[in-house]
Formats: structure tokens, C-alpha cells, sequence
């Protein structure tokens, strides 16, 4: 075929008859095996070479059949093709069959890897198309498969994977990149690997210690876990050398920029000089403007045919005359602009915009409708009719229609009675749409004209005659204004260069309300008084080759079609027979720019030359909304030159440089010609990017056009007109090459030998990755050629790129076949990433398959870029299957972060004195200097300070416990607790047995039990536990920590009520746990009334307490002791700072069971003596408004909740804020209510539930957090009411949020910076440092203290830490220093507890009552759940939240890491369909923001991420359930 050819010579050649006789004694030695493949090919070139001049560009073995005209092979397969037509079909926009053979043999080169198969739930496979098949439509034809020769294909074979990693290595010193191995030793002499070798450079190299973090009890060998080897394997590939060791320690991390490669190529031409047309004749008899042609033919020749209009069998249903035109079309602008008003005032004057909604089937009321405006002096818009309220880019439409200020619409009686109505009759308003008044201008609605009125018919002007409109890349519809002049001038440059004369007839296949179907065939048509046969979209739908039975039918002299009518006339060979082609003298290819449209044009060439078409009579055209048409191939008759083709390098057009190709075999772009220049144009070439200078002559660039012929600008947008539409092209030097402006075609070309015009591609397809520019049609091509007919539907292929990280991203979206199967659509994904990355040598980011018939459509069926873009960011998009590669694409992160080992304490401390900051310390007040009426202070124990409220205040209430109903469901007075505890005591000594010092385990619903059986310990001597009762609906879970708990802390006894005492011995039970382990079970409902003889008294304050057992946010049960001393400094300290006494009353919302909870609930009302209204949260979950209904009855100044119990209350209580007014809730009186939290505090939450009840009285500044952990259940306490330093009346920012920068963090340094910069993090302080507490900031490492700037471990020391922990396997050594830490420099004498939590501290301009600088310690984060990633330090909260606001569907989200991976598991609210969707937005905003790369995505279902009683998430039981296999996905995705 003669696309194969890189000769000029337009004709296949035929091959004389000696030749092909050698030939065939070829074949027949090779298939008898006399002779070797490789012998057979070189003497097979040998034959050919002489018919076949410039082969560099394709091997030869590939092409012979191919080339005779209609040959044999061709036919067999065409009745075969037939049937498959509607399924099959590819899009022919992209047909190449030396393409095609490229990639298959480039597949071939591929040593093909495995790749991880993402996990699918079986309900999502099942959500197919929305009509599963329609008739093929315009994006689409079906593939001819003669000329396709299937040589190259590999079978599809399951990828095989490598055992070792050896054959990557090799292949790497060898300097082959991922892509072909000609590319990586082309460009890079010596052929050693260089940095940029590949777009694909792989982020994961480091990947040595892969499973040294493989956590112990996690099978290893799961499902899930062989995949994520798999995928480390895929990225173990090392695609660039490793960096350099260095330390980045600016905050600015910056973003690798790539180095050009000095071995790029680079235009070597000389500038290019404009290039101008042939002169504009000059006739004498032509009319002065459109409409006086249209007045001459319209009142001279009326009986003339205009227009004929076809219907969808084919038949010929009216054709208009000039003088029917002519009447009535003076009929519509008399109607137009005397019958039609609104408020007695005319609603049309002349100037104004008019849409004309006008289907495809009707050019008859089309052109009637855009004559009648033009003798109006209306300005017709035309536009395409909207099908629903939700058409792909009719909101644009909308908008555009807006800006204009049309106000009506001109329709048929047809098309008005299909479109949507409102309930009233009318047409609906759609989405973004102006109001519009409908007009149906067919016959009975049109006024008869005056006598005395006739319209001004004038001379060609500047003003508007019409706006078409384009959709630009993004997607916005712009209108391009065409004046009455240029209009006149297109039509004289059009009828001079095609040759039109008067009374010819043309066929027009295209939509004739836009470009090259309207110039053609609407408005130079009149001029010339020509004939125009109009044929149907639907008409083409149905019969392929109406287009040709017309020409032959009416012997039309000229065609105008786009590549794909032709394309699909070749498959309805079988009624060609009786065709004959011979009256055509032009067949215009209006997207004969389309670079792909070369063997459309040939193929059709070798059907139909035998049918009378000659190879002069093909014109390629080349045109733009903007500057209308371009160039043209002119027959030679008309003095055009002979046709061009080049063969050019796909690499160097990448640089937008021109290279003839020589050696690369498979990366070529072959392109023809689209003629020569309009006459009356000037053309140049200019770069894309920046100042418009002058290409070279070997240089690719945009093509302007300077002429009287092109479009004005685009409507209303001045700025953009300036700046896009019109540009001054600039010599090297900078001098204006013309003093008028051009305007920019947006299509990027050269100009070639004899000043012919070649276009390489459009500007709106361009993607510029890494510096090289890449066309999205050619991506197209190459994933079209990989397996087209089995794999993607009707050839439906959309490549945009998005920007992610400041470089293009490349996605490619495809439709797949209806009855593709999983492993089909990845493989055809694996193998169209390796072709393209072979043949571009470029990384595809995203691929995703959607099913048959789900992309948007633009109104003639192809696809609609733009939306297709949009819904893929807006995540809309519910692809049935997407490989993301951000490994492979994304290679300008930022360098990872070198630690510096040898910075030690002492130079911190130097540096930070240096500096000028102070050592990060604060503390709170001094316990000793306090002096205070504490009664209690008098007493060591605890034991005993109940004993002396019982004797002293007796019926003074302690407790009141609430029910869900809210009423009191019990309460406790000192005396009746204390006697509660003593038959408690005794209990135990009788029936337990038990000695001074054993464990007990109090089992307890929160309620007055569990408080009572703790004293009742303590009366005993026994050491109690609180531990959470299981839940008797999932006993699987709860009970297993409950057995856990009470084996670990060796407890003696178990206390309960009898309820939960038949629950732990029952049959669920012992499926759950092993029921006959459980030690002694006393249940306490009904003990006898009995006094304990003596109440015990511990020998030493330091004696063990009570031990806290609870399970860590990483999954670790740990219970820490807690003396005597340790428990009454604690009450104490809390005494303090909440200024507790026995005439206040608080309401506690907690769980009672660990940490600061247990200690509000069951010590601090008996040491300070004040009342304690108890809420257990659970109740919460049948009452929402139990706890702040409580609150407002009981007028409570302090609370106390958590932060599940805020987020319930938000959720819950949202939208019944008034209905709670209306009850009488009134939260002013709370002074404070303080979150009690382990966790770094979550700003968001406490903001929305302070906002939402500030209807209810309750004052913003009320609402803070604390702090607490495991070795000190109290640090922060209460906010602190705090003075501004200078005491002046602006109220400052809230005194208790900072702003830092998020990537300092990640190095450990606190930068703080204005609010709502980019990168901010806000951060909350965690309440005032309780009495008798230091606080320090430590380095994590090093044990130096830090400065102020700082982020390091914060240590605590006060008389209340707690003394250890208590576990069973003697590991306290591991964990010694969590409790005995000391400084390694500075004061080192000091004992501290480590927390385990990173924050910082910060000195504020605020007071305390005693006047002294407050310092604020902000808590950032648990180090266990730190990310060591790239050498920096995430905080999983970080990455979450940045998730949460990807999508409106995710719920909640938790990420870890596996062997070295970021793994993200989002909950998705919504219809399984969505899933899909979120994996790539989940992996744009990681990367956007916080520049790492996820490795797998898992979307699970709401509800699946663990979260604990606090709130918290587990995400380490997630990562085991993940890595078991537990979590059931709906979907889970590998990064590659």
C-alpha cells in the first residue's frame, strides 16, 4: 500500500510478473524449509528493492500482499467482516497498518513481565453497559482486515514471571530502557544507561530491605501479599541510577527538574520565511457579497436546484430551488423582524445573536434559517440540538449562548416536538442555559412580506455575519465571529483553488452547520449557484456507500467527506460493483489533517481506481474554526504540485524537530500533504511555546495565517482574542515579520518541499511530558493497534493528559467489548502500556476501561474529550478496570531526605543557643507552692479518703448514673459507696480467697458497680483491673481481648454481674475462647450486708494501685501500674487545674475502662468530693441527645466527652438543633468541655460541633482538648484562661491554633506560616500543662533536648506518671526507658517518661493568672504510627485527610505501609460503580500534596477500618486483616 511507501509517487506499483514468480519460489523454499528465515527475507528485499524505494521505514517482510489492489485475501474476509461490522469496528481515524505491524513487532521485543491482576469483588464485574450495542457510529469503523496482515501478533500467552532479577540487570548494562532497545542505544552512544533513558523511572529502586519489615503473625504467603511481591518485583527494574547522597534542608523541597539530554536532537534549519498564496483573482461579474449572489440566483434562475435533501433509505424527500431560497428566506427575516415581540417592542433589531437548533437530517431548514438571518442582519449561532437536560458540553453550549445574548432559538416543528418539556409544554431550560423564546419556522408560521418592504442587500462589511462555535481543550465553548467580508472572501478563495464553476453538483457527507460542511456546502455553494446533495449522518449509519451511489447517481463533479466515510465504504464492498467514480474531479478530505488519514485515503485509492476514481482526484484539506481553511491539495489541472509524503522519526517529533526517518524502524509517523497555501494567505510557522518566533525550516510549530479570509475573534472575550487567537509571528531577531496580526490555526505542521503544507497534529491533542511533546491522536494509533478487534469497543479510544505534580500526565480511556473477561483487559492494558512506551517512549499514568457505550459522545458519535476529562478528575467517570503507573511515570520527585548521623545533643544544643532559641521545656504550676483547703491532701490512699467522706459527709451525693431515656438510673452517696465496697471486700476474702496483692478483673457495664467493686479492692488489698464486658452480639471480637486482659494481668478473680457471668461461661462463648480457663467468677448482684473486720492500709504509698490495661492504636494490648502516690497525685493535679470541689457537679461522657476515662469516672469525685453525672457513651447510640440534654438540665460548667461522642453528636444531632432549642437544651452555662484524647487534636471536629451548638448557647472558646498516653494518663488538661501580653482591645487570632508547614514537619522542624498558605497545616495546643507536670522536647534518637523549632518526642515527668508497665513476659527491659528516660546532654539528672507522641513547644504572647508566658505544647502525632518514606516522616492522619477531600464518595481512609508501600484503604459511600473512580484521584492527591506515590489502593466497604472506644483508627489490625485477606474488598489496585 502506498502508506507503507515513503516515495512521493502517489499509485501502488504493480510488480512485474517475473518478480512475482521469484517471490513465490521463495515462499515455497521457505515453507519446505530449503532456506532460512533470515535468507528469505534478505533475498525477498533484494527482489523489492527496486519497486519499493524508501523502505527504511517498515521491514519489508511485512508488507507484500498488501499492496495489489483488491487482492484475494481482501475479499475472503469481507463477507466475514460484514457481520462483525457493529461490533468490531475500529476507529479509522487512526487505521495504519504499518502502525499496526510497529507495535506487534515492538510487542514482540517486550520480554513480557508480571504484573500484579488488580482484585475485583464479583458484584462490580457485573455492571455492564448502558445499551449494550448500537448501530457503529462516527468514531468508529470497523477494521479491514484484508489489508491487515497478523504476522506480529503475540498470543496471548500469561506473562511469565522472572524468577531472578538478573535478566533486568543485564538488560540495563547493556543501556537498553524499558523502551525499544534501538530508542535507549540510538540516543545514548556507548551505550551506557543514561538518567533520562526512560519516561519511566521507577521512584521504588531502594527496595533492599523489602521484607525485613514482614510483621510477625501476618502469613506471608497470603493472596495478597504474593501480589504485592509481584508488584515490588515489577518496580525492582531500576530505571535510573541511584541518587547521589546528600542532604536537602531547605524547606522548599524541590522538585526534580528533568536535564534536557544533550543527545536530543535540535532543528538544524535556517528560520523559514512566510510563505504567501497565490493572488486572489480578480473576476469582474462577482457579486459585492454573499447575499446579492443569493438575490441574483434566487430572482434569475429560480427553477435551479439548491439543495436536495435525502432521507435515511436514501430516497430524495425535497430539494430546494434558488428561487424557494430566495422567497423564503425573505419570508423569515420579514417574520423575524416584524411579528415577533415582546412588551409592544420589536424582540429582534438588527446585530442581534439568534441559535439555530437544526438536526442533522435537515440542511433544507438549516439553510433557510441561516439566509433568512443574514438578509435580517441577524447573527446566526449554530448549535447542536440538545438531546437531555444533561448533554456531554451542553452547558458550555449554555454559557455560550449567555455570552452572546441570544435570547432565541429557530427550530423546526420536528425538532421542537422532540426536545424535553417542562410540565407546562414548554422547552425545558437546560443546565446553564439563558432563557430562550423557541420560534418554528416552518411554512404556516411565516409572515408574507409587505409590498413595500425589501432588505437591505449591501456590500460585504466588517460586521458579524455569523458565530460558529468550537469547544476548546478544556472544554469551554468559545464562538469564533466570521464578518460579512471574510465570509466573501472564503468563498472566492475556496471556489478559486477547488475550481468551482456555476451549476456543479457536489456531494456533501459532513455536518453542514460547522466548518468544511458549511463552507462547502452552504455558503460557496450559493455563490457558484451549485447543486448540493446532502447526505445524512443516519443515512451513513445505515448504508456506508450512499455517499458513492449519489455521486455516481447525480455524476457529481465534486465530494466532500472525512477519511472515516471512506474508511467505511470500503466495507461494503459486495454492492460496489455497479459504481463508477469517473465524474469526480475532486474528493476533499476535510480531516485530511488528521495525520492518520494517509491510509484511509490509500487504501480507498486501491478499491476504487478500478472503479473509475483517479489518484489525482483525493485532496487532503486542512482547516480550523478559527482561520477556516488552511491549505488544500489542488488537482493538477488546477497547477497544483505533485503530492508529498514523508516518513518522519515519532522521536523527533517529540523534540518538534523534523527527521526523515532512517533507522528507528518502529517509532514512525508517516504524513501527507494537505496542499498548498489559500490563495490570498499569508503562512507561517511559529514555536508553540512563549514568544511566537519563526520556526526553522526543519522545525514543527503552530501554523498562522494571515489572510481577509479567517475568523475575527472570539465573541465577548477580548483577552483571549489578544493573547490566543491573534498573534505577531517574530523574526529570530525579534522584528515583527508583518504589521496585521495572524491568526493561530491550532495546528501544528511544517511547510515541506515545494511549498506544501504538512500537519503533524493539533494543539488541542498535544501533551507535553518531561519537555517532549507527544500528539494524543498518535496514542491513540498505537493502542488501537495492539489488538483492536477482540478487545475494545467500536475503536473507542479517548488520550488526554492531566496535570499532577507539575508535568502532563498521559490517561488513555477506553470502552470495552461487552464480553471481555478480566484477564483480557489486563492483559490488553499490560501490552498497550509496553507499546506505547516502546513506540513514544513515553509512560502512560492512568489506563482505564469503561464498559461498552459509557464514554460522553460529541454530537456526531466520536468521543467527547473534554467531558471525558472532566469526569475522570471529578471522578465520574466508573471505569470497570484501571492500571494506574505512577512508578513508571512520575520521575521529578523531590530527592529523597539523607539523615545526617553525625549532628549530635551537644551541637543541637549549640546551634539552637546560636540561633537564638530557648531549650523547648514548659511546666505547669508548682504543686508545692499551691496552698489550698485540700482536706484530702491528709491522706495517702485513696481508701481512705472514702472512708472519711463516709464518716464525715455521709448522704453527700458522688454519683448519678443516666439510662438512654435520661432519667437516673442510679446514684451514690459517700456512705452508701462506702458500704457498697466493704461487702465487696468481704465477698472476696470469703468466697474468693484471695491474699493481699492479687489481680482482680472488674467486668462491669459503665455504671455505680464498677466504681464500688474498685474500692471494694482496695479495701481487700487486691490490685483491680477494668476491663471492658464483651458484646453479647460480637462475641467473636470483644471476647478474645476480654480473655486476653485477664490472662496477661494474671488476675485471680473475675467480678461481674450474674448476666455477664452466664454470657462468659455460655456455648457462644466457648466458640470464641476457651470458656473452662477462666479463673474464679464471683458475680456481685446479691452479696450478704457485711463489714469487712479491718479495711486494708498499703505498708507504702509506692505499693501497685490498680493496673490500666488498653490496646494501642498499633495493636498493642499494654497495661501500665499506677501506685498509690501516683493515683493521689493525679487527683490532686486534676483537682487543681479543674478547680474541683464537693459543690460542683460535671458530666463525664466516657468510657470507663483506661486512662484519663477510668480516672474522672472512679477516683477523681471521691478525692475532691464533687458530683459526677455519669453517661455512658453507648446509651448515646439509642439517644444522641442524652449527653447535652443532660448538660443543660443539670447546668453543668464542666464536661467531659470523647471524641466518638462529638463525632456522633455532629452526625446525629446536624439537623436538630432547633427541635433541641424547642425541648429547652441550653448549653451556655458550660464553662468547659474538654475532649479527652491520646491523639493529636482534631481541629475539624471540635470547629463543626462548636459552630453547630453555638445556637445552643454554647461559646466557641469553651471547647478544647487534653492530652494524655500510657505513661501519664494526664499531661493537658482544660484551656487556660489566658490574657493577651499587651493588654490591648483587637482580639487576636484564638489563641490556641498555629499554622505549619507541612513538609517541615516531614523533617522533623516546626515552620510556622500564615493561614490558608499552601501546604498549612493548622494545629490545635493541647490544654494547659496540669500542676506538678514537666514537659521537655526530645530528639527521638539522640535523647539531646531541642530547641523551639523542633519536632521531637515529648517526655513528661510528674509525681503522677505511672510506674511502668506490667506484662507477663518480662519485656520490661525493651520498654525500661519509656519510664526512666534521661537526657544525654544538659540536665541529666532528671527522670522522664517517654510518651511515644511527637509535638512540640511554643512559647505564646498570652499570660496565666500568675502573670507568667504561657507555653502551648502542640501533640502532632503517635511515632509508632509515623511513615518512614523517602527518608522523611509522615503522619498517616496527613495523608488521610488529603484523601477524605478527594471525593465526595470516601467516607473514611487509613494508610500503612507494607514493605516499603504506601497502601491506602478508603471506605466508599456509595454505589460499588464509584470504586473504581477513586483510585485515581486517591493517587493524584498523594502525590500532589504530599509527594509520594501509593502503591496499592484498597476500597473497601463503610465500616471495615477498625476503630477503637476512643475513636481512634487501628490501622495495624487493618494492614493484618489486609494482609490475610479478610476485608473482602470491592476492589483493590496495584500501582505499578
Amino acid at each position: 500500500m502506498a502508506a507503507e511507501r515513503g516515495g512521493c509517487c502517489l499509485e501502488a506499483v504493480p510488480l512485474p510478473p517475473e518478480v512475482r514468480e521469484s517471490l513465490a519460489e521463495l515462499e515455497l523454499e521457505l515453507s519446505e524449509g530449503d532456506i532460512t528465515q533470515k535468507g528469505y527475507e534478505k533475498k525477498r528485499a533484494k527482489l523489492l528493492a527496486r519497486y519499493i524505494p524508501l523502505i527504511q521505514g517498515v521491514d519489508p517482510s511485512l508488507q507484500a500482499e498488501n499492496r495489489i489492489p483488491g487482492s484475494s485475501q481482501a475479499t475472503a474476509a469481507v463477507s466475514k467482516q460484514q457481520k462483525s461490522r457493529s461490533t468490531n469496528s475500529r476507529d479509522e481515524r487512526f487505521r495504519s497498518d504499518v502502525h499496526t505491524e510497529a507495535v506487534q513487532a515492538a510487542l514482540a521485543k517486550y520480554k513480557e513481565r508480571k504484573m500484579p491482576m488488580p482484585s475485583k469483588r464479583r458484584s462490580v464485574l457485573v455492571h455492564s453497559s448502558v445499551e449494550t450495542y448500537t448501530p457503529p457510529d462516527t468514531s468508529s469503523a470497523s477494521e479491514d482486515e484484508g489489508s491487515l496482515r497478523r504476522q506480529g501478533r503475540i498470543t496471548s500467552t500469561p506473562f511469565q514471571s522472572h524468577s531472578s532479577v538478573e535478566p533486568w540487570l543485564n538488560r540495563v548494562i547493556q543501556g537498553s530502557s524499558t523502551s525499544s532497545s534501538a530508542s535507549s542505544t540510538s540516543s545514548h552512544p556507548g551505550g551506557k544507561p543514561a538518567a533520562a533513558s526512560s519516561a519511566a523511572a521507577a521512584a521504588a529502586t531502594v527496595l533492599a530491605d523489602l521484607m525485613a519489615h514482614a510483621q510477625l503473625g501476618v502469613p506471608v504467603n497470603s493472596r495478597v501479599s504474593s501480589k504485592i511481591q509481584q508488584l515490588l518485583n515489577t518496580l525492582k527494574r531500576p530505571k535510573r541510577p541511584p541518587l547521589k547522597e546528600f542532604f536537602v534542608d531547605d524547606f522548599e523541597e524541590l522538585l526534580e527538574v528533568q536535564q534536557p539530554d544533550p543527545n536530543q536532537p535540535k532543528p538544524e534549519g535556517g528560520q523559514m520565511t512566510v510563505l504567501k498564496g497565490e493572488p486572489l483573482g480578480v473576476v469582474t461579474n462577482w457579486p459585492p457579497s454573499l447575499l446579492a449572489a443569493l438575490q441574483r440566483w434566487g430572482t434569475t434562475q429560480p427553477k435551479t436546484p439548491c439543495l436536495t435533501a435525502l432521507d435515511t433509505t436514501g430516497k430524495a424527500i425535497y430539494t430546494l430551488t434558488y428561487g424557494k431560497l430566495w422567497s423564503r428566506s425573505l419570508k423569515l427575516a420579514y417574520t423575524l423582524l416584524n411579528k415577533l415581540t415582546s412588551k409592544n417592542e420589536p424582540l429582534l433589531k438588527p446585530g442581534h445573536r439568534v441559535a439555530l437548533v437544526f438536526p442533522n437530517s435537515d440542511p433544507v431548514m438549516f439553510m433557510v434559517a441561516f439566509y433568512g438571518c443574514l438578509l435580517a442582519d441577524l447573527v446566526p449561532v449554530p448549535i447542536e440540538v440538545p438531546l437531555t437536560r444533561k448533554d456531554a458540553g451542553s452547558q458550555q453550549i449554555g454559557f455560550l449562548l449567555g455570552s452572546c445574548g441570544v435570547t432565541l432559538a429557530l427550530t423546526t416543528d420536528v425538532c421542537q416536538k422532540g426536545l424535553p418539556k417542562a410540565q407546562t409544554g414548554e422547552v425545558v431550560t437546560f443546565k446553564g442555559w439563558p432563557r430562550l423564546v423557541w420560534f418554528v419556522m416552518d411554512g404556516k408560521h411565516l409572515a408574507k412580506p409587505a409590498k413595500d418592504w425589501h432588505p437591505q442587500v449591501r456590500d460585504a462589511s466588517a460586521d458579524i455575519a455569523y458565530i460558529e462555535y468550537k469547544t476548546s481543550k478544556e472544554g469551554s465553548a468559545m464562538g469564533i465571529t466570521i464578518s460579512h467580508a471574510s465570509m466573501l472572501a472564503h468563498c472566492h478563495a475556496l471556489t478559486q483553488s477547488c475550481g468551482y464553476s456555476e451549476a456543479e453538483t457536489l456531494t456533501n457527507v459532513l455536518d453542514f452547520k460547522r466548518e468544511a460542511g458549511l463552507w462547502h456546502g452552504v455558503l460557496t455553494s450559493v455563490m457558484n449557484r451549485m447543486h448540493v446533495v446532502s447526505i445524512p449522518y443516519a443515512l451513513m449509519k445505515v448504508n456506508p456507500l450512499s455517499w458513492i451511489q449519489k455521486v455516481c447517481s447525480y455524476k457529481a463533479r465534486v465530494a466532500v467527506v472525512k477519511s472515516r466515510d471512506m474508511h467505511w465504504s470500503l466495507l461494503a464492498q459486495r454492492d460496489q460493483r455497479d459504481v463508477n467514480l469517473s465524474s469526480l474531479r475532486m474528493l476533499i478530505v476535510a480531516d485530511g489533517a488528521n495525520p492518520w488519514s494517509i491510509s484511509s485515503c490509500d487504501a480507498f485509492l486501491n478499491v476504487f481506481q478500478s472503479r473509475g476514481l483517479r489518484p489525482e482526484v483525493i485532496c487532503p484539506c486542512a482547516s480550523s474554526s478559527e482561520a477556516l481553511t488552511v491549505a488544500i491539495r489542488r488537482p493538477p489541472d488546477l497547477g497544483g504540485p505533485p503530492p508529498g509524503k514523508a516518513v518522519l522519526s515519532m522521536n523527533c517529533l517529540s523534540y518538534s524537530v523534523i527527521r526523515v526517518d532512517t533507522e528507528e524502524k518502529l517509532s514512525v509517523l508517516t504524513v501527507q500533504d494537505v496542499g498548498q497555501v489559500m490563495p490570498g494567505a499569508n503562512v507561517c510557522v511559529v514555536k508553540v511555546d512563549g514568544t511566537p518566533y519563526l520556526c526553522k525550516t526543519d522545525e514543527v510549530g503552530e501554523i498562522c495565517v494571515n489572510s481577509g479570509a479567517t475568523g475575527t475573534a472570539y465573541y465577548g472575550l477580548l483577552g483571549i482574542t489578544k493573547n490566543v487567537f491573534e498573534t505577531i509571528p517574530v523574526t529570530a531577531a525579534g522584528v515583527p515579520v508583518s504589521d496585521q496580526p495572524f491568526t493561530r490555526t491550532g495546528l501544528l505542521g511544517f511547510i515541506g518541499p515545494d511549498s506544501l503544507v504538512f500537519v503533524v497534529g493539533k494543539l488541542d491533542g498535544l501533551m507535553v511530558v518531561n519537555i517532549r511533546k507527544h500528539n494524543a491522536d498518535d496514542v491513540v494509533a498505537t493502542a488501537l493497534a495492539v489488538e483492536p478487534m477482540k478487545f475494545v469497543y467500536r475503536g473507542r479510544i479517548a488520550v488526554f493528559s492531566v496535570t499532577v505534580l507539575h508535568d502532563d500526565r498521559i490517561v488513555l480511556v477506553a470502552e470495552q467489548r461487552p464480553d471481555a473477561s478480566e484477564e483480557d483487559s489486563f492483559q490488553w492494558m499490560s501490552r498497550v502500556l509496553q507499546a506505547i512506551d516502546s513506540i513514544h517512549q513515553v509512560g502512560v499514568y492512568c489506563l482505564a476501561l469503561v464498559p461498552a457505550n459509557t464514554l460522553p459522545k460529541a454530537p456526531l458519535g466520536g468521543i467527547h474529550i473534554s467531558e471525558t476529562k472532566q469526569r475522570f478528575l471529578e471522578g465520574a467517570l466508573h471505569p470497570c478496570n484501571v492500571l494506574m503507573c505512577p512508578h513508571t511515570c512520575v520521575t521529578n520527585l523531590p530527592k529523597p531526605r539523607q539523615k545526617q548521623p553525625d549532628v549530635g545533643p551537644a551541637s543541637m544544643i549549640v546551634g539552637n543557643l546560636v540561633a537564638g532559641k530557648r531549650i523547648a521545656q514548659a511546666s505547669g504550676r508548682d504543686v508545692t507552692q499551691l496552698e489550698d483547703n485540700d482536706q484530702a491532701r491528709k491522706f495517702l490512699y485513696l481508701a481512705d479518703v472514702l472512708q472519711w467522706r463516709a464518716q464525715t459527709t455521709p448522704d453527700h451525693p458522688l454519683f448519678l448514673l443516666l439510662n438512654s431515656k435520661g432519667t437516673v438510673a442510679s446514684t451514690a452517696s459517700c456512705v452508701q459507696l462506702h458500704k457498697k465496697a466493704e461487702r465487696v471486700a468481704a465477698a472476696l476474702m470469703e468466697k474468693g480467697r484471695l491474699n493481699v496483692g492479687d489481680h482482680v478483673a472488674l467486668v462491669y457495664p459503665p455504671g455505680v458497680d464498677l466504681i464500688a467493686t474498685f474500692y471494694g479492692c482496695l479495701y481487700a488489698g487486691c490490685t483491680p483491673i477494668t476491663v471492658r464486658p464483651p458484646h453479647p452480639q460480637n462475641l467473636a471480637t470483644t471476647l478474645p481481648t476480654v480473655k486476653m486482659i485477664v490472662e496477661v494481668s494474671k488476675s485471680a478473680c473475675i467480678l461481674t454481674t450474674q448476666g455477664i457471668m452466664k454470657l462468659l461461661k455460655s456455648k457462644e462463648a466457648a466458640t470464641a475462647v476457651d470458656i473452662k480457663t477462666w479463673p474464679t467468677i464471683l458475680d456481685t448482684d446479691d452479696i450478704p450486708k457485711k463489714k469487712v473486720a479491718n479495711i486494708f492500709r498499703p505498708p507504702s504509698p509506692d505499693m501497685l494501685a490498680y493496673l490500666d490495661f488498653s490496646v494501642s492504636t498499633t495493636g498493642i494490648l499494654a497495661g501500665v501500674k499506677m501506685s498509690h502516690a501516683a493515683t493521689s497525685a493525679l487527683c490532686r493535679s486534676v483537682k487543681l487545674q479543674c478547680e474541683l470541689y464537693p459543690s460542683r457537679q460535671i458530666a463525664i461522657c466516657l468510657d470507663p475502662y483506661c486512662g484519663l476515662g477510668f480516672a474522672l469516672w472512679c477516683l477523681c469525685s471521691v478525692y475532691s468530693g464533687h458530683q459526677s453525672i455519669l453517661v455512658p457513651p453507648l446509651e448515646l447510640e439509642s439517644n444522641v441527645s442524652l449527653w447535652l440534654s443532660a448538660v443543660s438540665q443539670y447546668k453543668v460548667r464542666v464536661t467531659f466527652c470523647s471524641y466518638s461522642v462529638m463525632e456522633m453528636c455532629t452526625k446525629g444531632l446536624g439537623t436538630q438543633t432547633d427541635v433541641l432549642r424547642m425541648k429547652g437544651v441550653n448549653l451556655s452555662c458550660v464553662r468547659t468541655c474538654m475532649v479527652v484524647a491520646e491523639e493529636r487534636p482534631r481541629i475539624a471536629l471540635t470547629q463543626s460541633f462548636s459552630k453547630l451548638f453555638k445556637d445552643l448557647g454554647l461559646s466557641a472558646r469553651s471547647v478544647s482538648t487534653t492530652f494524655g498516653c500510657r505513661v501519664n494518663v494526664a499531661i493537658c488538661l482544660q484551656p487556660n484562661r489566658l490574657r493577651k501580653l499587651a493588654e490591648q482591645g483587637t482580639a487576636g487570632p484564638d489563641p490556641t491554633t498555629v499554622y505549619v508547614d507541612m513538609r517541615a514537619l516531614r523533617h522533623d522542624r516546626v515552620r510556622l506560616v500564615e493561614r490558608g498558605s499552601p501546604h498549612s497545616l493548622p494545629l490545635m495546643e493541647s490544654g494547659k500543662i496540669l500542676p506538678g507536670v514537666k514537659v521537655i522536647i526530645a530528639h527521638t534518637e539522640t535523647k539531646g533536648p531541642l530547641g523551639d523549632s523542633h519536632l521531637g518526642e515529648i517526655w513528661v515527668s510528674s509525681p503522677h506518671n505511672a510506674t511502668g508497665y506490667y506484662t507477663v513476659y518480662g519485656e520490661e527491659a525493651l520498654h525500661a526507658d519509656h519510664f526512666s528516660a534521661r537526657l544525654s546532654f544538659g540536665d541529666t539528672q532528671t527522670v522522664w517518661a517517654r510518651t511515644g507522641y511527637l509535638g512540640f513547644l511554643r512559647r505564646t504572647e498570652l499570660t496565666d493568672a500568675s502573670g507568667e508566658r504561657h507555653d502551648a505544647l502542640y501533640v502532632v502525632g503517635s511515632l509508632d504510627e509515623t511513615l518512614e518514606l523517602r527518608g522523611m516522616r509522615y503522619h498517616p492522619i496527613d495523608i488521610e485527610t488529603s484523601v477524605i477531600r478527594a471525593h465526595k464518595s470516601i467516607a473514611e481512609c487509613a494508610v500503612f505501609t507494607w514493605t516499603n508501600l504506601l497502601v491506602v484503604v478508603v471506605e466508599l459511600e456509595g454505589s460499588e460503580q464509584e470504586a473504581l473512580d477513586l483510585v485515581a484521584l486517591v493517587t493524584n492527591v498523594v502525590l500532589e500534596e504530599h509527594y509520594l506515590i501509593v502503591g496499592v489502593v484498597v476500597i473497601v466497604d463503610p465500616g471495615v477500618i477498625p476503630i477503637n472506644s476512643r475513636g481512634e483508627k487501628q490501622r495495624m489490625h487493618l494492614r493484618d486483616g489486609f494482609l490475610a485477606d479478610q476485608l473482602d474488598p470491592i476492589y483493590v489496585a496495584y500501582n505499578m
